[in-house]
């Protein structure tokens, strides 16, 4: 597929499930907003749009499960509500489908946003920020409706899944005017896990469970800068000069499937309004790519062979996926020294907590 060079992007949500299967957002123009589901697993994608009989809010957030349904997280009135969306009617016919699964009290000061996508693509789960704590919610896949899961102190922001079976969620907190990472089992318990130094302001932006890889954003170097580290490992965080690509650099997609490796997993950042980058900590060298024009949200998904999906959409090709594989720089002169195992053994009843990236030097 030939694609042109990025021209316009759009940054509406766009959102894709942990199995890369299904995606959704929000679609249309102005006040004439509807919930679009995106089919990826097949030989083409497309899309199913999932209006209902007023259009929705620019605010409302859409998360696709991995069973077809839609996941819509609306503001009303004092309440925060979530509904399933799926489509139902006939093909000359079509309707949408809705299962209202209950609500959250949207108290004085709260703001609730949805978590990214599950990796068990069954439940849903949303981050209540209070003035001084923040709540994990489980939204979806609980048969009495929204339930609390685990209490955070301080306010919480990202969310990034530290395994595979959508357990152990990473959270950046805010604390005594500091910003740290912690890990939290949704059975209860909150343990550090990211503190390169005591002032500085540290967070983790992606994780891949196979390899144990972990890119952060830290200023421990002196400003705000992009790292890397291994979950468990007793190796220092890294900051490339290579990855010195402004403050607007965001990691987006990280490559699954490499157990106990790495270097050399990809990882996709978007540069700037429209820029697309892609790195391995092997090659110490990030390649600027173009993009497709009308890239969605700047997002996209890593298979395990390899190939970088990335969902667009133009008056001519409503519903596209570009994919790209990774290049493949020469060694450097001096080879990175292999990392130490990392144990990734499925975790016992109850969960072990991740070995905290605490008080590392910087490298």
């Amino acid at each position: 597929m030939t694609v042109c060079a990025i021209e316009i992007t759009r940054t509406d949500p766009f959102t894709i499930t942990a199995d890369g299967s299904y995606a959704a957002r929000l679609a249309g123009q102005g006040e004439a907003r509807y919930p679009e589901r995106w089919t990826l697993a097949g030989p083409e994608a497309y899309a199913v749009p999932l209006p209902l009989a007023q259009p929705e809010e620019a605010d409302s957030e859409v998360l696709p499960l991995t069973d077809g349904r839609v996941l819509i997280h609306r503001r009303v009135a004092d309440r925060h509500v979530f509904a399933l969306l799926y489509p139902t009617g006939t093909e000359a016919a079509p309707r949408t489908g809705e299962l209202v699964l209950g609500a959250v009290d949207a108290r004085e000061g709260l703001r609730v946003t949805l978590l990214p996508p599950s990796p068990d693509g069954a439940c849903a789960y949303a981050l209540a920020v209070g003035p001084e704590d923040s709540t994990v919610w489980q939204v979806a896949g609980n048969p009495s409706g929204p339930q609390r899961v685990a209490h955070v102190p301080g306010l919480c922001s990202g969310g990034v899944w530290l395994d595979r079976a959508g357990r152990l969620l990473a959270l950046d907190r805010e604390l005594d005017g500091r910003t740290k990472t912690v890990a939290v089992d949704l059975a209860g318990a909150v343990s550090p896990l990211l503190q390169i130094s005591e002032d500085s302001d540290d967070r983790l932006l992606l994780a891949a469970p196979d390899s144990g890889l972990l890119v952060i954003r830290s200023d421990a170097p002196g400003e705000p800068r992009l790292g890397w580290g291994v979950l468990g490992s007793a190796r220092p965080v890294r900051f490339p000069e290579c990855l010195r690509l402004g403050e607007g650099a965001t990691p987006f997609a990280v490559q699954p499937g490499q157990v106990l490796m790495p270097e050399t997993c990809g990882v996709a950042l978007r540069v700037g309004e429209a820029g697309l980058a892609l790195w391995r900590p092997a090659d110490r060298h990030v390649f600027r790519l173009g993009a497709p024009a009308g890239w969605l949200g700047g997002t996209g998904l890593w298979t395990a062979e390899g190939r970088l999906r990335l969902p667009y959409a133009v008056p001519e090709v409503p519903c596209g996926v570009m994919s790209l594989g990774q290049p493949v720089a020469p060694l450097p002169p001096v080879h990175l020294d292999p990392l130490p195992p990392v144990d990734l053994e499925p975790l016992p009843e109850p969960a072990a907590r991740p070995v905290p990236l605490q008080q590392a030097p910087l490298g």
